[in-house]
């Protein structure tokens, strides 16, 4: 049984580039990045390098690249080291449909001390710019994910930033999701930090960047190291940040291609199912909206739990999700959709389908065929 792989929004498989320059990075490199032999310093050459295609394919300074672990890592690093820099008892704003990777240190930051305010979004999962700013008026910083990894909902952080006006406080963006599937254009969206993960876009599990367009103070979140400029101690991984780079450099460059794709495979893919089950509704922003990711389609079904559908549709051969990954395997009901108004009945019974740079015409077709069947028998078991 060939299985259709649609969950490339909790992580893409590596792409055969990346995989070769990982592979032959690693079987040419034996030093630490940070010693001062020939060994070392070919560590290090792999490392700048790195940092210049991912500065190069993201139309930012070398200087302001750091990579870490992870896109949570990198996360955690901006929420925790800008607030941290910033004076006691400020405030910090971010989305209430946000990843938990901002979420949660959101709360220990409010929990030391920090004013936390929650920006709220509409049933769609967009955000009122006019509410945004008046909610994030005089804080230390702003989060604000670009594109909301269960509902596709994007955020025009250019029109945020013009809707602020004359208050020039920072912006931090998640933009894991949004790599690779829309333009990046960091400097014209004028946010001050970026958070990206490799394994988005086909790149190594393990990798991800924060990126600093501004000389916005951060202060470090880990101790025991000078490396990435002190603000992330810790021997950087050579080999797979040379992957990392190779494929965000590919996700860059193909994105206007694979992004027509992928909004032709979801209008395929929804008027299917819209076809054979009338009853399922999308979850975010409507189909045509500019304002929604062009991979993420996200169904629900009135009176189905999600998880249940994802087990039997994994049993079928079809990978989805019921939500985030980091998530997915939790009894609580999304709180993307609860942000969106859905009551706790409804936000169980979503399902999340998202397309990557390897799903086919041919993997859509199956799709169908097992989600109008699974669909179909569960509406009727329910």
């Amino acid at each position: 049984m060939k299985r259709v792989y649609l969950d490339h929004n909790a992580t893409t498989t590596l792409r055969p580039e990346a995989r070769e320059v990982w592979v032959e990075t690693l079987q040419e490199l034996g030093g630490n990045p940070s010693s001062v032999h020939t060994s070392g310093r070919a560590a290090r050459a792999v490392i700048d390098r790195a940092r210049e295609r991912v500065a190069g394919a993201l139309g930012v300074s070398e200087s302001g690249i750091f990579f870490t672990s992870s896109g949570t890592e990198a996360n955690n690093l901006a929420l925790l080291g800008t607030m941290r820099a910033a004076a006691p008892g400020a405030a910090l704003t971010v989305l209430a449909s946000d990843h938990a990777s901002v979420l949660e240190p959101a709360r220990h930051l409010e929990a030391e001390g920090c004013e936390l305010r929650l920006a709220s979004v509409d049933p769609e999962g967009l955000v009122n710019l006019d509410e945004l700013a008046q909610t994030a008026r005089g804080s230390a910083l702003l989060s604000l994910a670009a594109a909301n990894n269960e509902t596709g909902a994007l955020v025009p952080l250019r029109e945020v930033r013009e809707a602020l006006g004359g208050d020039a406080l920072p912006i931090h963006t998640d933009a894991a999701q949004a790599l690779g599937r829309i333009p990046l254009d960091l400097t014209g969206w004028g946010v001050d930090l970026a958070s990206l993960s490799a394994h988005k876009v086909g790149g190594p599990v393990g990798v991800g960047v924060l990126v600093r367009c501004t000389s916005l103070p951060l202060k470090p979140v880990l101790f025991g190291g000078g490396q990435e400029e002190g603000l992330r101690p810790g021997t950087e991984n050579a080999p797979a940040i040379a992957a990392a780079a190779c494929a965000i450099e590919l996700a860059v460059a193909e994105q206007e291609e694979a992004s027509a794709r992928w909004r032709k495979q979801t209008a395929y893919l929804w008027g299917e199912l819209q076809g054979a089950l009338p009853h399922l509704q999308v979850v975010g922003p409507p189909m045509d909206s500019p304002l929604r990711l062009p991979n993420t389609l996200n169904v629900l079904a009135p009176g189905v739990d999600g998880r249940v559908i994802v087990t039997r549709l994994d049993l079928e051969g079809l990978e989805v999700s019921a939500g985030s990954a980091c998530s997915s395997g939790s009894l609580e009901p999304s709180h993307v959709l609860a942000a969106m108004g859905f009551d706790e009945e409804s936000a169980r019974a979503a399902v999340r389908l998202s397309l990557g740079w390897e799903t086919g015409d041919a993997d859509l077709c199956r799709a169908v065929e097992i989600l109008s069947k699974t669909f179909s028998l569960a509406r009727k078991s329910g």
